[in-house]
């Protein structure tokens, strides 16, 4: 019997989306952005000690092997030729730092992971050194307290009128990013000292250590990162576009073990193995910045919200850098071709979005599973009245107060169970609406929409309330793996592959589910104002001297160049 005929379906594009807790491989047609394969591996979390948390990099890179060889496999099932996968992008977790022997392509250390939430927004970076409390319910990569103290020995060699870290980089000194990791692993781990003094060490965030690994490792590996990884490690110029030698003679951090910088789009090196082998690495960003490319934010004033544990915000401000008076990050959103300029951003996250859902599940038991808040919710339809401010380990972003902590106010006697899971919900809007009313204020664009994606998108009621109390329209992709989809646009459209085109008039048409406030601006303004007046309730409530010292490292991260 003849073999089944291959479909014919135009040039693909793989992606790999290499995330905290798992690693995925996806195809999607070029032509028409459709998805139509993946493969997903969960990896493992090492605590080697309380408060450490590490991924083993060859465990992770093997996972990328596993998903392209499965992926492939189904590809083929479905007889689609693998052939026709001409360009493939990694979105990566950010800020993990890995150091491995250029010699032998072995890990010097397990990967230094990053927690899940970013900079001020971190409860890690914003509390003394044995006094963090994680909020409930949250991934335990919040945890990683090793560089705590290299954090607050740099702080004091910061001077207070000219924070030069910041005017640079446009993050805050914070445990969070690649640079205190780095120098935390040089002064405490032998081989790497050992490494780097026989000149075997190189040093990347985890796209680096897969795009080395993947074109050939010690038989000649490309070593590199792009523009928006470069520019979480504390040590990048966003200005230059370059690694900078005063920021790394400040963190005495030697330069030859850093990877080359390139743009987020052009051919790194082929891949040298598996069942794509000869296949160009072309496309690499962040996972946030491959999620704003993802959504097709091209435009200043733009806007996307991933809700996950927390939520990451990130609004395009195009070619200029906005520097935040309201605790945000400034970051590198995108340069999608050696040529191109380069775009910027302002990031900023709530930390507790999906976990005080598991918070509801695991601490009160008022539902068994994530999905049955929005059925409480939806029985009643309202709070009646009741708030709930989850700040478990404190305020962040724009707020900076440490001696804030959780509460639920507003309560009655008719208050039930479904009033607070509506209080829960409605929780998670209020404080993305704190967040872009900060971006607002920093880029002066009002938005006109929010983009949103994430796994919390799927409730509608979630959804429908982030509609009403921001007063603008929200937009949800029907396809929702906009983290992939924006690592194959950027491999896809890199010159030498060119079989995506980025230009806005072929940009394939996405279905979007689209959220109208239903409310109208009166009622939306006075439910904001009570939130705020619950948030102020919160504030407070803890009163010793830990939280005195927590709030002097709160000031460092909010501080300002």
């Amino acid at each position: 019997m003849a073999a089944a005929k291959k479909a014919v379906l135009g040039p693909l594009v793989g992606a790999v989306d290499q995330g905290t807790s798992s690693t995925r491989f996806l195809v999607f047609n070029s032509r028409t952005a459709e998805l139509l394969s993946h493969h997903q591996v969960e990896i493992k979390q090492e605590f080697p000690r309380e408060g450490w948390v590490e991924q083993d990099p060859k465990e992770i890179l093997q996972s990328v092997y596993e998903c392209i060889e499965k992926t492939c496999e189904k590809l083929g099932q479905l007889n689609i030729d693998i052939s026709n996968i001409k360009a493939i992008g990694v979105s990566n977790q950010r800020e993990t730092t890995v150091v491995w022997d250029k010699l032998t392509g072995e890990p010097l250390y397990n990967a230094v992971a990053a927690p899940v939430s970013p900079g001020p927004s971190d409860p890690v970076a914003a509390v003394p050194s044995g006094s963090a409390v994680p909020a409930a319910g949250t991934s335990s990569v919040w945890l990683d307290l090793r560089t705590q103290s290299t954090v607050e020995n740099l702080s004091k060699r910061i001077p207070g009128n000219n924070n030069f870290v910041k005017s640079k980089t446009g993050l805050p000194l914070s445990t969070y990013f690649s640079a205190v990791k780095l120098r935390w692993l040089l002064d405490n781990v032998r081989k790497v000292q050992k490494a780097v003094e026989e000149d075997r060490a190189l040093f990347g965030t985890i796209d680096s250590w897969l795009i080395w690994s993947l074109t050939g490792g010690a038989n000649g590996g490309v070593h590199c990162t792009d523009v928006t990884n470069a520019s979480r490690t504390m040590l990048f110029n966003i200005h230059s576009l370059e690694w900078d030698k005063e920021l790394c003679e400040f963190f005495e951090i030697p330069m030859k073990i850093l990877p080359n910088v390139r743009s987020s789009s052009e051919i790194y090196g082929l891949m040298k193995a598996g069942a794509l082998e000869g296949v160009p690495i072309s496309g690499c960003l962040g996972d946030q910045s491959a999620a704003l490319v993802g959504q097709m934010c091209f435009q200043d004033g733009e806007a996307k919200n991933t809700y996950g544990t927390g939520c990451f915000l990130l609004c395009n401000t195009g070619r200029k850098c906005v520097f935040s008076e309201h605790g945000l990050l400034t970051t590198v959103a995108y340069k999608l071709g050696r040529d191109k300029p380069v775009y910027y951003a302002l990031e900023g996250s709530v930390a507790i979005a999906g976990a005080v859902i598991r918070w509801l599940r695991d601490n009160l038991g008022i539902i068994k599973t994530s999905e049955e808040i929005e059925k409480l919710a939806k029985e009643v339809g309202t709070s009646y009245g009741c708030y709930f401010v989850p700040a478990f380990s404190g305020l962040y972003a724009p707020y900076w107060e440490p001696s804030a902590r959780g509460i639920i106010c507003g309560l009655t006697q008719f208050t039930n169970k479904c009033h607070i899971a509506f209080a829960a919900l409605e929780a998670v809007c209020f404080q993305t609406r704190e967040i872009l009313d900060a971006m607002n204020r920093d880029c002066g664009i009002p938005l006109s929409h929010l983009q949103v994606d994430g796994g919390m998108t799927n409730n509608k009621i979630l959804m429908q309330l982030q509609a009403d109390i921001l007063y603008i329209p929200v937009v949800k992709p029907s396809m929702p793996e906009t983290t992939a989809l924006g690592a194959a646009m950027a491999a896809g459209a890199a010159e030498g592959v060119g079989v995506w085109s980025l230009e806005p008039e072929d940009l394939s048409a996405v279905t979007m589910e689209r959220f109208e406030p239903q409310i109208n601006a009166e009622e939306s303004e006075i439910r904001y104002s009570t939130w705020k007046k619950a948030v102020m309730k919160s504030v407070g409530w803890v009163t010793t001297q830990s939280s005195e010292s927590g709030k002097n490292v709160f000031i460092i991260l909010a501080t300002l160049p």
